[in-house]
């Protein structure tokens, strides 16, 4: 039998809560605050269990992606073992940003220290392209 939603919650929500919902593990990968100051934008990237040499970060056409990879997994060849369940993530994952076409890759810094990836990317005003207007003459008549 069903039961009502009280004050707008599901009966269920306590039973399947979201560590049933996403068994990828990506739930905490990748979070990340972006933070605007006078000069630069700051990027601090969650990026727990991962190491540094599983890291990339690349800029192209405007747009910094940055990739982590992570194999957590361990052969276990032990057959009277088995997991009931599994949570620890294992593969990988990327994001992009759009920075502008003028921000060089020599000038984002970057430091990755206890999980967090952390950037730092100058501002620079975008060149505005012209737009070429037409002046006509009117024509009486």
């Amino acid at each position: 039998m069903m039961m009502p939603s009280i004050f707008g919650e599901n009966l269920f929500d306590d039973f399947f809560d979201n560590s049933f919902r996403d068994y990828s593990g990506t739930q905490e990968l990748m979070k990340t605050d972006v933070k605007e100051n006078e000069n630069d934008f700051e990027i601090d990237m969650s990026l727990p269990g991962v190491n540094k040499e599983d890291i990339k970060a690349e800029l192209n056409d405007g747009y910094l992606t940055v990739s982590a990879s992570t194999s957590n997994v361990k052969e276990d060849n032990d057959e009277k073992k088995r997991y009931v369940r599994r949570e620890r993530y294992y593969g990988s994952c990327s994001r992009s940003f759009y920075v502008g076409d003028q921000v060089k890759q020599d000038e984002i810094k970057a430091r990755y220290e206890n999980g967090v990836l952390s950037l730092n990317i100058p501002k620079k005003e975008e060149k505005k392209t012209e737009v070429e207007q037409n002046n006509y003459i009117a024509i009486e008549g």
